[in-house]
């Protein structure tokens, strides 16, 4: 059954198993490995399975509300897209179609800056029926940063996502032994287009790359910078620690965004849901914490909500519905999480998103050291 009226797939998981088939070996396990011997990425996943979920009963949950709010812009439910690269290896309008199918759903999109569609075309594609934010990195060229920072405030994105987990890139053995190159006829656009490194088709592509995306220097002191050239919120991605939530609240961000870039980065790190909870109580409210890596269903989706997460991002899933079937895929995705998410709540006597009790997410251990 398609929860999206495509007649598409039954789960997350047949989704990534027919995009399996569809691509080629190296495009596929750039999009699915991580770091090392993808450690980190297992753990994400290992994690939900360590949390079960106590429901209550005779609640009285015959109606139900998805929709929440992410730095003031409504959405339809709290399942949001995080920046996933280069979407044109996945389907012919990449980026596009993904900012169609978040419209259509009534929820956020998050661009990646390593985008094969330009930032003014994919906003174009989404419309105006939901917010999108732009995921950037602290360049080492700040003239050339501050112009995209602008172009984005231009095209309608509504945030500034900066991601912090990267001052080089991780050491993923998937890439380096497939030799992985993106296809000759894609580039990264938002680099490419100023005749920087970025270009596709390059067999040392990531390294090339890195020198214009990446700053090894990056440090605290740049997100006061950010906010002079930009009235844009910011938002922090790649926070793992209690410690630098503090540190990002003192620099001025307005949302934190707990993630291990879907494990791509640092083998043998924390799952994300491990340190979400530290997180939140270390924020204490004082601004909106979002959470990634590892979800695959609603009821994970539901742990991360019971745990403080004012809202769960994906990145691959939509991913391997964008593969499969362009936008209706990407689109019917969304529609298979939102429809378990709205199953798991009822079942565990929620009405709403915004009310959902710390109390139903258990560690599986408490009941485990009772045998």
């Amino acid at each position: 059954m398609s929860h999206s009226g495509g007649g598409g797939l039954p789960s997350v998981r047949d989704y990534h198993d027919r995009a399996k088939s569809i691509l080629s070996k190296s495009v596929y396990e750039h999009f699915a490995m991580g770091a090392g011997d993808n450690g980190t990425v297992v753990e994400n996943r290992r994690a939900y399975s360590r949390l079960l979920l106590q429901w209550r009963c005779l609640r009285g949950v015959e109606k139900l509300d998805l929709s929440t709010s992410v730095l003031g812009h409504h959405i339809s439910s709290p399942i949001c897209v995080a920046p996933s690269s280069m979407q044109k290896m996945a389907c012919a309008d990449g980026e596009l179609a993904m900012s169609r199918a978040c419209a259509k759903a009534g929820t956020l999109m998050t661009l990646s800056s390593w985008s094969t569609c330009s930032m003014e075309d994919v906003s174009n594609a989404g419309g105006v029926e939901s917010p999108r934010w732009f995921q950037l990195y602290i360049s080492p060229d700040r003239a050339f940063l501050q112009n995209l920072v602008q172009r984005a405030e231009r095209s309608g994105f509504v945030a500034l996502v900066v991601t912090i987990d990267l001052p080089r890139q991780g050491v993923r053995f998937a890439n380096l032994r497939s030799g992985f190159a993106p296809p000759p006829h894609l580039s990264v656009v938002h680099y490419s287009l100023s005749g920087r490194a970025g270009g596709a088709g390059d067999d040392d592509y990531f390294r090339s790359s890195a020198d214009v995306f990446i700053d090894p220097a990056m440090s605290w002191a740049d997100i006061p910078w950010l906010k002079s050239v930009s009235s844009l919120p910011i938002v922090v991605k790649g926070v793992m620690s209690g410690d630098d939530a503090k540190e990002a609240l003192r620099h001025g961000v307005d949302a934190i965004w707990v993630s291990n870039h879907g494990g791509r980065q640092l083998d043998g790190s924390p799952a994300t849901i491990d340190v979400l909870a530290e997180v939140v109580q270390a924020v204490d409210g004082r601004v909106e914490v979002y959470v990634d890596g590892g979800v695959r269903s609603g009821t994970d989706v539901l742990k991360a909500l019971a745990l403080g997460a004012r809202a769960v991002f994906v990145g691959r899933p939509p991913l391997w519905g964008l593969v499969c079937n362009g936008e209706d895929g990407a689109g019917d995705v969304l529609g298979i999480l939102n429809h378990e998410l709205e199953v798991a709540l009822t079942l565990c006597g929620c009405s709403s998103v915004q009310s959902v009790p710390k109390s139903i997410a258990v560690p599986a251990s408490r009941y485990r050291s009772l045998l």
